[in-house]
C-alpha cells in the first residue's frame, strides 16, 4: 500500500500541537496503510524531536524533517508582511519543490488540527483539472467579504462572488504546481499587493487560484468555534488548545487532549497568556531581522 505523503511545518514553540495531530491521524488510517510525514523544521529544539519521534507510532508513522533553510528555492526571498503570523506560514508554496517527484498527491496541514476520519476520503478525490482540494473558509467565503476578503479584487478581474478558501488543508497536484510555478507566482502577488493582504499566503494562493480549485465538504477544515456534529477535521483557529485562554468549543478541548494525553506531551500544563504574547512578538521580530 502507497504511502499517504503529509506536509506540516512548526517550530518548537508548536510542535506540542503537532504530536496529536499525527497521533489523530494514525487513529484515523486503516489497517496497513502507511504515512509520510514531512515536518519543515523551523529550528525545532533537538530535545523536542526527540519527544516527537517517542510520540508516534513508527509501524504507521516515517517522520522527515526538512530544514527551513533547505526547502527555499534559491532567488526567492519570502514576503514581508506586517502580520504576528510567523514566517512558517509561507512555506507551505514550497512543498511540490521538495517532495520526492513520483507523488502526486501530497496534502498539507496546519499543525493546529485534529483529524476524525480517514484521510484516504482525501487522496482518492480526483482534482482532474485543477490544482488543488480545499475548504471555503467559514468566516470569509467570497472575495468581496468587507473584512477578510480580496479588497481589490475588481482591480484583479476576479468576481466578488468567487469562493475563497482557508490555506490551513490544502490538497495539491505536485506536478501542476511545479509546472505552473505557483509559488513563485503567489509570493510575486503578495509582494505586489502589500497593501491589500490581510492573512498572507490566503490572499495569495486564493488570487492566484481563483476557481481553479475543489471545493471540500466543509467538516474537512471545521473551525473549533462553531460546535456541530461530526466534524471531519477540527481546526484550532484562534486561542490553541494548549493555553489556559482557549475559547473555542469545549468538547473538542477534549478530544485534543485525549490524544495529547497519548504523546510525550501528555503531563502538560496549559500555558499562561503572557507566554502566547511573546511567542507572537518573537514573531514579529523574526520578520523585522530579516528586513534588517
Amino acid at each position: 500500500m502507497t504511502p499517504f505523503t503529509i506536509v506540516v511545518a512548526t517550530d518548537s514553540h508548536y510542535t506540542i500541537l503537532l504530536a496529536p495531530l499525527i497521533k489523530s491521524i494514525e487513529d484515523s488510517v486503516t489497517k496497513d496503510q502507511k504515512i509520510n510525514v514531512y515536518v519543515i523544521d523551523d529550528h525545532i529544539k533537538s530535545s523536542v524531536k526527540v519527544k516527537l519521534e517517542q510520540s508516534i507510532d513508527k509501524n504507521i508513522t516515517t517522520l522527515i524533517f526538512k530544514s527551513v533553510d533547505e526547502i527555499i528555492p534559491k532567488g526567492i526571498s519570502l514576503p514581508l508582511d506586517k502580520s504576528t503570523y510567523p514566517l512558517t506560514i509561507y512555506l507551505r508554496l514550497f512543498i511540490p519543490s521538495f517532495i520526492p517527484k513520483e507523488v502526486e498527491k501530497v496534502l498539507y496541514l496546519d499543525v493546529d488540527m485534529i483529524v476524525r476520519h480517514d484521510i484516504a476520503k482525501l487522496f482518492s478525490i480526483d482534482l482532474g483539472e485543477n490544482i488543488l482540494a480545499a475548504v471555503q473558509d467559514p468566516r470569509i467565503l467570497t472575495f468581496d467579504n468587507s473584512w477578510g476578503g480580496v479588497k481589490n479584487h475588481k482591480e484583479l478581474g476576479i468576481v466578488g462572488e468567487t469562493h475563497y478558501f482557508n490555506s490551513g488543508l490544502l490538497l495539491m497536484d505536485a506536478k501542476k504546481w511545479r509546472d505552473l510555478k505557483i509559488a513563485e507566482r503567489t509570493v510575486e502577488c503578495i509582494n505586489d499587493n502589500q497593501k491589500f493582504v490581510n492573512y498572507p499566503d490566503q490572499y495569495g494562493l486564493n488570487v492566484v487560484l481563483a476557481n481553479k480549485w475543489v471545493e471540500l465538504d466543509s467538516k474537512w477544515n471545521h473551525f473549533a468555534c462553531y460546535d456541530i456534529e461530526d466534524p471531519f477535521l477540527i481546526h484550532f483557529i484562534g486561542r490553541k488548545p494548549i493555553y489556559k485562554t482557549y475559547d473555542n468549543v469545549p468538547s473538542y478541548l477534549t478530544i485534543f487532549n485525549q490524544y495529547l494525553g497519548q504523546t510525550a506531551w501528555r503531563n502538560h500544563k496549559p500555558i499562561g497568556e503572557s507566554a502566547r504574547y511573546l511567542k507572537k512578538i518573537g514573531n514579529i521580530l523574526e520578520k523585522i531581522k530579516k528586513i534588517f
